[in-house]
């Protein structure tokens, strides 16, 4: 995909009296030890970018990344650095090895800098903004797993670049169901099965279910007699997909509970790579109906269902409230929604 990152406008005129309400309310609400260094280096004629800059390195701890995330150059962000030094007198970010790591007082200030750039823009945000789409001007990322990615990822993209040509997607990995990256910004949604660790401060919608399948190659020796049972299935060597090398799952359970258990001969970070490693040998790869039904090689191999229950799975997503009347994010949940049930019910 092309560079998704997002250049600022640059103010006009005709945008000076919205920009000179935001530095005013901006100042009023900053607690002290904000309001005093931007009124003593006369920051206060600056918009709220210099702050949202602040986020942005307090949260990558990076110069190049956070760069990169407010649409600027490296210098352009280092000089930037320089200006936030000299304003609240801390280096904030220092070398340490290849890296750089942030002082105490950064560490101290990360979350409220983070909740002050979330109030500022939703006190600035028009509650029912009407929103049109083709002059949406935005850069939105979506974490998910490289099942939902291949199912659904090249709809969405297309359907996005019809309707608003101004708007650039990020894919971003899944590592965990950790909740932190909605919660600081990192991320705008995120798609997925929802985890233990979620808590009430996300909100959740769901997009539609899915179910696990087997997945063989062509001429695999499971194929060659009719009716597959759960003991030949368990009889065969496996490959699942784990994003933390776990080898066992709901599978794993049914089996178990009928006296029977399989071997997973390999774990792998992705359900692509299950599917590659199936293609080239006599392991059984589990994956998502919906991954394997959108594959693009399907010919080499066959799918069938286990022969076990499984419950099925609900995909979800996910997004912080600070977003919940914000119009063009709005309009993203709208159609990612529309997108996935369509989808899921083999509409096209």
């Amino acid at each position: 995909m092309e560079d998704a990152r997002l250049r600022r406008p640059r103010i006009g005129r005709e945008d000076a009296p919205a920009q000179s309400v935001a530095r005013r309310l901006f100042l009023h609400a900053a607690p002290a030890w904000i309001r005093a260094p931007v009124l003593a280096s006369g920051m206060q004629d600056a918009d709220l970018n210099l702050l949202t800059a602040l986020n942005a390195l307090l949260s990558e701890g990076n110069v190049a990344k956070a760069a990169e995330r407010m649409g600027l150059s490296e210098s352009a962000m280092s000089r930037t650095l320089a200006r936030l030094r000299e304003a609240t007198g801390d280096q904030l970010l220092v070398r340490a090895g290849r890296g750089m790591v942030p002082t105490p007082h950064a560490l101290a200030l990360r979350d409220r800098v983070r909740d002050l750039v979330q109030e500022s823009h939703a006190v600035l945000q028009p509650a029912d903004a009407s929103l049109d789409p083709r002059t949406l001007q935005r850069l939105f990322t979506i974490r998910a797993n490289d099942g939902f990615i291949e199912a659904f990822a090249h709809v969405l993209v297309a359907r996005v670049a019809k309707e608003a040509p101004g708007v650039r997607l990020r894919f971003a990995p899944k590592p965990d169901k950790d909740v932190r990256p909605l919660r600081e910004g990192l991320i705008d949604l995120d798609v997925g099965v929802l985890g233990d660790s979620a808590g009430p401060e996300v909100r959740v919608q769901a997009l539609y279910r899915d179910r696990f399948i087997a997945a063989v190659r062509e001429g695999h020796p499971l194929l060659a007699e009719a009716g597959i049972t759960p003991e030949r299935y368990a009889a065969c060597d496996h490959v699942v997909m784990s994003r933390h090398g776990r080898k066992e799952g709901p599978a794993d359970v049914a089996l178990a509970a009928m006296g029977l258990a399989r071997n997973v001969a390999v774990t792998v970070p992705s359900f692509g790579a299950a599917l590659s490693i199936a293609a080239a040998t006599d392991l059984v790869a589990l994956v998502p109906a919906s991954y394997f039904e959108r594959l693009r090689a399907q010919s080499t191999l066959r799918s069938f269902p286990l022969p076990i229950h499984t419950e099925q799975i609900t995909i979800s997503q996910m997004w912080h409230p600070r977003m919940d009347r914000d119009p063009a994010h709005r309009w993203l949940r709208g159609m990612v929604l529309e997108l996935c049930r369509g989808l899921a019910e083999g509409e096209t």
